[in-house]
This record gives C-alpha cells, structure tokens and sequence, in this order.
C-alpha cells in the first residue's frame, strides 16, 4: 500500500472476521478435498447442499445464499479469493470495525446470489436454474468495489508487475474485465454474473446505506418508532386525564409533550414543573 508519501510493502494484518472466513474457507475447501479422494459422494452431496442453485434457493434451501461463499472449485479459486480478502478487507474492517464490515460482507455475497438467481430466471441464453455457483468472488469483489469508492487515490503497488496504480483505476480494470467475462458464451462467463453482483450490491451499500450500518440503522428506527408510540401514549394519557380532571371541577394543564404543567400559584411556592415529585 501506499500511504501519502511513504510506500509500504508490509502485510496487513488478519483482523478478526477477515481470519474467519480465511479459516473457514480453507478448511472447508480441505474437507473438500479430502472428500474427494477419499469419498467422492459425500463430496458431490457437500457442494450439492450448500453451492448455490436458484430452483433450490425456490424451494426453500434459502441457506445457499450464503453457503455457496464457503465453497470453492481449485486451490487457485480459494487462494486468490482469500488473498484480496484479505489484501483489501483487512483494512476495511480496521476502519469500520468487526460489525460493520461482516454486515457488508453478507450483504454483497447475499446480493451476488440473488443477482445469479435474476439472471437464472431470465431470457438470457444458455442460463439455467439448474446452473450451480461455488466460491466467495462475490463478497470479494463487493470488497473491491468498497475499496475503489473510500481509498479510491490509494496506490497500490502491482505486484508482480514492476508499477503503481491508483486503487480507483484498478476496480476499474478489474469491473471492465469481469463485464468482458460474464458476456463469454460459456458457463463460466454465467457464473461471473455473481461478481457484477457483488460489485452493484457493494456499490449500493456504499452510497445509500447508513454510514454506521444497516443494523445500526435498523436499531434506530425501531427505538425512533418505539420512543414515538411512548410519547403518543403518554400525550393520550394526559388529554383523558384531563377530560377525568374536569369531570370533577379540577382544571390541570399539560403541555404538547405531555408534561404536567403547575398553577402559578404553585411555581411562586417553589413547585416542581411535574407538581408529582416526592
């Protein structure tokens, strides 16, 4: 990475949740590999269980949108994937913190897999729902796509070619070669549809999502809406209270919020705004 005008060639460090999916991947990816030399059945029955295929999705395996990130075709497959994520999300999740980051995670391999499942179901030749997708490119390149928009004049040192570019130049790159790919008449050119996926979820997560998260958000509209009904009921409670008051020749006033509002006679002997406070 290149930060102002000192370059380092350090690693970045395994943050919390990049070390998982790490972990998880690749041992997940050794299962697989075990299982195959040893039973190919129970290999073909894993990637039939957790890949993701959209006429099961249909029918209710709805944890493929998730598990199919888990699982990868080749040793290059996973390493590479693997690699970015942790080239590029390690620093993400530094500066958004473990939450944040796990939450854009999810939602871009989530959003790759619906992406898949659109394109399965349409016109599109050669498509099918039948059509199975493994491998964490989605997520990866939501990754990608967050790291061209925030730290889009970082340079990054290219590796192994002897030049620096631009992290904002090379998501481009990356995003012009990934369109070239999905329009290839083969199934692989299919499966990268999932990577447009990841990159248009990551995209939108970016640019309209809250800044502290989408849970962070969700938690304060709940508490917004349930501090209004609080402040509904309580405001109804001081009308009928009041109605009740008149009913028996005593006049008590509240303000729009609810509150008791005191006689003057009350304030001048030092009362209290509730009038209620022992």
């Amino acid at each position: 990475m290149y930060r102002g005008r000192t370059l380092s060639l350090s690693f970045p460090p395994f943050t919390p949740w990049v070390k998982r999916i790490i972990i998880a991947c690749v041992a997940i990816y050794f299962l697989q590999v075990v299982l195959r030399a040893t039973a190919p059945t129970l290999e073909d029955y894993l990637v039939a269980l957790g890949a993701l295929r959209p006429n099961e999705v249909i029918h209710g395996w709805i944890w493929q949108l998730v598990t199919y990130s888990l699982l990868h075709a080749s040793v290059m497959h996973v390493l590479l994937n693997m690699l970015m994520l942790w080239m590029f999300g390690a620093q993400e999740e530094m500066d958004w913190g473990p939450r944040k980051f796990i939450e854009y995670y999810l939602f871009c391999i989530v959003g790759a897999a619906l992406t898949t499942m659109a394109v399965a179901y349409s016109p599109i030749p050669g498509v099918s729902p039948m059509t199975t997708t493994i491998g964490a490119s989605g997520g990866v390149y939501g990754i990608l796509a967050a790291f061209g928009m925030l730290y889009g004049d970082r340079e990054i040192f290219m590796f192994p070619l002897p030049f620096m570019m631009k992290a904002k130049y090379m998501v481009l790159i990356m995003i012009f070669l990934v369109v070239i790919a999905t329009f290839q008449p083969s199934q692989g050119g299919v499966a990268n549809f999932a990577h447009l996926g990841g990159l248009l979820f990551g995209f939108l997560y970016i640019k309209f999502m809250p800044q502290r998260g989408l849970a962070f958000g969700a938690s304060e509209r709940y508490f917004n809406l349930r501090n209004s009904y609080y402040r509904w009921k309580r405001r109804r409670a001081a009308r009928k209270f009041e109605v009740y008051m008149r009913k028996h020749d005593r006049t008590v006033t509240f303000d729009e919020h609810g509150n008791y509002i005191p006689p003057d006679e009350d304030k001048h002997n030092g009362g209290s705004k509730s009038g209620w406070v022992n």
